[in-house]
């Protein structure tokens, strides 16, 4: 018994652990880099499809799971762990693999130049050193594809239950590799919705037990993303898509039936609270709009640069009376004056 004691009393870190855990500043790549994101925000990333949503989260993935050095070389990453859950089921890993090999031979190529600079640059120590450049890439590669945890779900049962086993997920992790995960992305929140909404209930395989609506689940995904941030901070960011209007249709809302939105009065009276704050018709559930601490919006524009496209970000929440532009090229996303 004293023992169990002394156990749960010690906890599974100290408080210096818990600090440099809790304190971290994420410096992401736009349109993220607005805001000194911490540990317990929560980011919806909305915007019409396409509007490189996913391709913002995979470069603020790679950015966390790049080390800030290694062999003496400099990347600028955050050397933590992501879990990224997959709902929509279009996530390319072999692209992901680009992205990052891309990114560290940037960081790779730099001192390679810097050497060849230095030296003299006869044939053979050229051929040494492109060989020494190709095995740095590939180790590291590894190394950091092993911080990305991937998760696919195709309903909303198989992500209820991927949230209810990531508390254990993380501790074996942590055990076994000695840190947690430091960022969890969630990709196309609203996936599901349109199938939650159509089912009234769905079977669980016991007639005996409550079925799961539309608002029960999305409150029971919030109930169990509360308690993963109380038992490991975390930044949490998320994706949904949107269809953008020129104007809201308040109009519309107030003069239609009531049973259209039976199953939605809590995301209606959302809606209407603050409708000229929202450019697009909000779908989901009060109960995650207000789980949702930071809110950016992102737009495709008709400019392009080089045929790369052009996007433009807003952020809804804090609102900011200022709108960013930014292009994805070379697989990177860089800002646009």
């Amino acid at each position: 018994m004293e023992s169990r004691v002394r156990k749960w009393i010690k906890g599974d870190e100290s408080a210096k652990e818990m600090l440099a855990r809790v304190f971290i500043h994420f410096f992401l790549p736009p349109p993220l880099h607005t805001f000194p994101l911490r540990p317990g925000n929560v980011v919806g990333i909305v915007g019409p499809s396409p509007s490189a949503k996913t391709h913002t989260l995979m470069q603020a993935a790679i950015r966390c799971i790049l080390p800030k050095e290694w062999n003496g070389v400099r990347y600028g990453g955050l050397d933590h762990v992501v879990m990224f859950i997959d709902l929509d089921c279009r996530f390319d890993i072999l692209h992901f693999t680009r992205l990052l090999e891309h990114q560290i031979k940037i960081s790779e190529g730099f001192r390679f130049n810097e050497e060849m600079d230095k030296n003299e640059t006869d044939s053979a120590k050229y051929i040494s050193k492109k060989d020494s450049l190709g095995g740095n890439v590939k180790n590291l590669t590894s190394m950091c594809l092993r911080r990305f945890i991937y998760v696919r779900c195709y309903n909303s049962l198989q992500f209820l239950a991927t949230l209810k086993t990531m508390h254990t997920q993380i501790r074996e992790r942590k055990e076994k590799h000695g840190i947690g995960v430091h960022m969890l992305m969630i990709d196309s929140i609203g996936a599901f919705y349109w199938t939650d909404r159509a089912l009234s209930s769905l079977s669980l395989g016991d007639v005996n037990r409550k079925g799961l609506s539309l608002q029960a689940v999305s409150e029971i995904v919030v109930e169990e993303l509360r308690k993963l941030l109380q038992l490991h901070p975390m930044l949490i960011l998320t994706t949904k898509t949107v269809n953008l209007q020129d104007r809201f249709f308040k109009h519309e809302i107030n003069s239609a039936p009531r049973k259209v939105f039976s199953e939605d009065t809590s995301c209606l009276r959302a809606t209407r609270s603050k409708p000229q704050n929202i450019p697009y018709r909000e779908y989901m559930p009060s109960v995650w709009q207000n789980f949702v601490t930071h809110r950016v919006l992102i737009r495709p524009s008709d400019d392009e640069i080089q045929t790369f496209p052009i996007f433009s970000s807003e952020w809804l929440l804090p609102m900011l009376n200022t709108i960013e532009r930014f292009t994805v090229g070379d697989n990177v996303i860089l800002t646009v004056p």
